[in-house]
C-alpha cells in the first residue's frame, strides 16, 4: 500500500489522463531536434567546399533549405499553441496527437535531408547528423505510433 499512487486499480486511467502531455513533450523533442539539425547542416553546408565552391552556394542546396526552415518554422508555431493550451488545461487528445504524429514525421524528413546535404560524411557515425538520423527513426514509434495517432485524430473527423 505504501507504494500506491491515486485510486488502486485506477493506474490505467491515471496513465491515459497523462498521454496528451506525454505526446506533446514527443512534439516538442521532435521540433527542437529539427532546428538543431538545421543549424547544424546550415554550418556544415556554409563550411564545405565542392568542385571549388561552398555547397551553401548551389541553388538547389539554397532551396532546400528554405524548404527546410519553412517546414520547421510552421511546425515550431503549431508546438507553441499547443503548448499554450497545455498550459491553460485546454491541450485535447486529439490536438496532442497532431502535434506528435506532425512533429516527429517532420523530424524524420529533416533527419533525412540534413544527412543528404552532408554527403556521403553524413554516415559516418562520428558525425552528429548520423546520430540524429538514426535516433530520429524511434519518435514516430513510442508514445503510440503515427498510424494510431491518425487513427485518434481521424475518430474525431468521422464521428457523428
Amino acid at each position: 500500500e505504501s507504494a500506491l499512487l491515486g485510486r488502486e486499480n485506477a493506474g490505467f486511467y491515471q496513465l491515459m489522463e497523462q498521454l496528451p502531455q506525454e505526446r506533446l513533450i514527443i512534439g516538442v523533442h521532435s521540433a527542437a531536434h529539427c532546428e538543431a539539425m538545421f543549424e547544424e547542416t546550415r554550418n556544415w553546408v556554409r563550411e564545405r567546399k565542392a568542385f571549388g565552391r561552398h555547397v551553401s552556394d548551389l541553388q538547389t542546396v539554397q532551396h532546400k533549405l528554405a524548404e527546410l526552415k519553412t517546414s520547421i518554422a510552421v511546425c515550431r508555431a503549431f508546438i507553441d499553441q499547443c503548448t499554450e493550451l497545455h498550459n491553460e488545461g485546454r491541450l485535447c487528445g486529439e490536438m496532442a496527437s497532431m502535434a506528435k504524429y506532425w512533429a516527429t514525421d517532420l523530424e524524420n524528413k529533416v533527419a533525412g535531408d540534413c544527412l543528404q546535404l552532408h554527403g556521403g560524411w553524413g554516415f559516418m557515425w562520428e558525425t552528429n547528423i548520423a546520430k540524429s538520423y538514426a535516433s530520429a527513426r524511434v519518435q514516430t514509434i513510442y508514445g503510440g505510433t503515427n498510424e494510431i495517432m491518425k487513427e485518434l485524430i481521424a475518430r474525431n473527423i468521422v464521428k457523428k
